[in-house]
């Protein structure tokens, strides 16, 4: 499942990142890969203690938490610290699969009380204080425009063939973090993007667009004035398959 999340970020949010991100120290994004990416990954990144994508990733992450779309799709039980990458000069990452587990020390859990009063509200677990985290969702925050640069397209593979994604500064893109992906080399410009990771409350891609789309059809029955107990009753479903499905 691949989804968009338009306007995650605001104007003068986007702004305000971009002015930190264009001053900040950037480092070989090759420091953190590992034997095999090594050799695939030619960009830059910020250093993972740098104050600056702390402070953009705290943004980011409590946008996610009140964004209606990605607490449907993602069911997130914890969100893994946002990571920040510089693309430009014929920079790029060939095709590969990030790693499964990721070990974050204090990775605090998405909010249950920020999600939307709907189906898809869950009871998260808190995470320990240093713990591995699965990496079933991947996303990237885009902060740069299509046209300030060529090339830099995030290629996905997934059950209907390539997904081409350039998104505008703001946006997001969230699909499966078992997905085959690369960039493309950026060959004019500079692109700017955030990527990241979410332990799911539901590991199942599968399942998760299942009950993504149940929440879709609730959410729709109320605004059209559906009758009340019918909404109730498909509204049990949900919660009965998440409750099987879930590992909290």
């Amino acid at each position: 499942m691949l989804i968009t999340i338009p306007d995650l970020l605001s104007a003068e949010h986007i702004r305000q990142c971009r002015q930190a991100l264009e001053s900040a120290d950037w480092t070989d994004g090759r420091a953190t890969a590992g034997h095999v990416a090594v050799d695939l990954k030619n960009n830059r990144q910020l250093a993972l203690d740098n104050p600056i994508g702390r402070q953009i990733g705290d943004l980011i992450t409590q946008a996610l938490r009140r964004h209606p779309v990605f607490q449907s799709a993602a069911l997130p039980a914890h969100i893994l610290p946002p990571r920040f990458n510089r693309y430009e000069g014929g920079e790029h990452y060939g095709f590969h699969i990030d790693n499964a587990f990721f070990r974050v020390p204090g990775v605090a859990p998405a909010d249950p009380a920020q999600a939307r009063p709907a189906a898809s509200q869950a009871m998260h677990a808190a995470a320990p204080a240093s713990c591995l985290l699965r990496t079933d969702i991947s996303t990237t925050v885009f902060f740069s425009d299509p046209d300030e640069y060529d090339g830099g397209e995030l290629i996905i593979q997934d059950t209907y063939g390539e997904q081409r994604v350039k998104l505008p500064a703001g946006q997001a893109v969230v699909y499966p973090g078992t997905s085959l992906h690369r960039v493309t080399p950026v060959t004019r410009g500079v692109r700017y993007g955030s990527f990241f990771w979410t332990q799911s409350l539901v590991r199942d891609d599968g399942r998760r667009a299942l009950l993504l789309q149940q929440d879709v059809a609730i959410q729709r029955l109320i605004q059209s004035g559906a009758d009340a107990d019918t909404v109730s009753q498909l509204t049990g479903v949900y919660h009965n398959l998440l409750r099987l499905w879930a590992e909290p």
